[in-house]
């Protein structure tokens, strides 16, 4: 295993989570600390509970952070189950401050395109070039394009209309959930999103990640899309290894 750390926490509608990770190995270094998300979960509350997060493991180097939001040079610009408050917050700058870090020390990056980086890096993705997109399902579908392994920032391919709807309305896994849908009953959902995203675009590989990629022989195979699909090989782990591994690299 590799001797180089990072320290990636990544924040989610219903969760904080974060540890130190192994970037050579792609694996976190300890066990990780989870607090449950702030309600509401205002910029000053999550800062906060993140603060808990990095000191508890008296970590000083850099920070990779995730959210559910589109962050465009620190700073995010929508909000997707947090707190509505973020949309034009300088969260760079919010959790440098609260962390006592030089804004330099600390990377903001969308949650989705944190788990690509760190499938690409070291799971289902590794050594896959073209076009390559990582879809996650979890309250809604996040997702991450990878061109030859190089990140394209804050696609929303969740988003895309899909037969009048707002695809992760019709297909995240909350509405799997919600609707006590079987695997066989909620598949023919998913084949008919990625059917759409195909309208778009022609990828080589699609990585099916969140919670339910734990269940993938379940529902992966029973796809109908012209990409092969794969699930995800760091599951909930993959925000957090590829947020540190993006400060890491930042700050190389």
């Amino acid at each position: 295993m590799g001797t180089a750390r990072g320290f990636g926490v990544d924040i989610g509608g219903s969760g904080i989570k974060g540890c130190p990770v192994d970037i050579e190995g792609g694996v976190l270094a300890e066990e990780r600390m989870r607090i449950p998300t702030p309600q509401p979960s205002t910029p000053s509350a999550v800062a906060d509970a993140v603060a808990e997060i990095v000191d508890k493991f008296s970590w000083t180097g850099p920070v990779g952070i995730t959210l559910p939001c589109v962050i465009k040079d620190g700073t995010a610009l929508t909000a997707a189950n947090v707190d509505k408050g973020w949309i034009g917050t300088d969260a760079q700058a919010l959790f440098a401050e609260r962390l006592g870090r030089a804004r330099e020390d600390v990377l903001v990056l969308n949650d989705a395109d944190a788990a690509g980086i760190a499938e690409i890096r070291a799971g289902a993705g590794a050594g896959h070039r073209g076009l390559v997109v990582v879809l996650t399902f979890g309250t809604g579908i996040g997702s991450a394009m990878f061109i030859d392994g190089k990140l394209v920032p804050n696609t929303e391919f969740g988003h895309i209309e899909v037969d009048g709807h707002d695809a992760e309305s019709e297909a995240a896994a909350s509405v799997k959930d919600n609707l006590d849908l079987s695997y066989p009953e909620w598949a023919p959902r998913v084949s008919r999103y990625i059917q759409g995203l195909e309208q778009f675009l022609w990828p080589d590989l699609i990585i099916a990640g969140g919670g339910v990629s734990r269940k993938g022989h379940k529902w992966i195979p029973l796809l109908e899309t012209r990409t092969p699909v794969v699930a995800a090989s760091l599951r909930n782990d993959a925000g957090i290894v590829g947020a540190a591994t993006a400060a890491t690299s930042s700050n190389a």
